[in-house]
């Protein structure tokens, strides 16, 4: 099967992105967390919620993650496991689930990107849903 994966612009800025893998659309929208944050020793918060849409015609389930985090001096930190939030969530068709979780960086700024471990009910296929790249940044931060 021929995989369609298209890349949508920025909706409003680097700190939201959004990617569509065979039906399976992911929106991420992060931000920072000044109250959780402390600069003075490069500890910086953020969360970020994603919402995955079921957009195809199939059952579908969200078996493992797979997140690359790029810290702003190009630390990268690969973070793998099952589910997200500790689910697994099952959505039919034109069905959604949505999270909020969250990232300590040593810098003001990093992105990150990853992937969705898939499997389709009907035929057991598995499959990788693209999660793309998004802004972790403090607001007026410069690098």
């Amino acid at each position: 099967m021929e995989r369609d994966a298209t890349i949508l612009p920025a909706m409003s800025s680097r700190t939201t992105s959004s990617a569509v893998t065979d039906g399976i659309r992911v929106t991420v929208k992060s931000r920072y967390l000044p109250e959780h944050s402390t600069p003075g020793v490069q500890h910086y918060v953020f969360a970020y919620t994603v919402t995955v849409v079921n957009e195809g015609d199939q059952v579908v389930q969200l078996v493992s993650r797979h997140w690359l985090v790029t810290h702003g001096d190009g630390r990268v930190e690969e973070v793998r496991g099952p589910g997200v939030v500790g689910e697994q969530p099952v959505m039919g068709p034109r069905q959604g689930f949505e999270y909020t979780s969250g990232c300590v960086l040593r810098t003001p700024r990093g992105t990150m990107h990853g992937s969705y471990q898939m499997v389709r009910e009907e035929d057991g296929e598995t499959f990788d849903v693209e999660i793309s790249e998004f802004a972790l940044e403090m607001p007026w931060a410069l690098n």
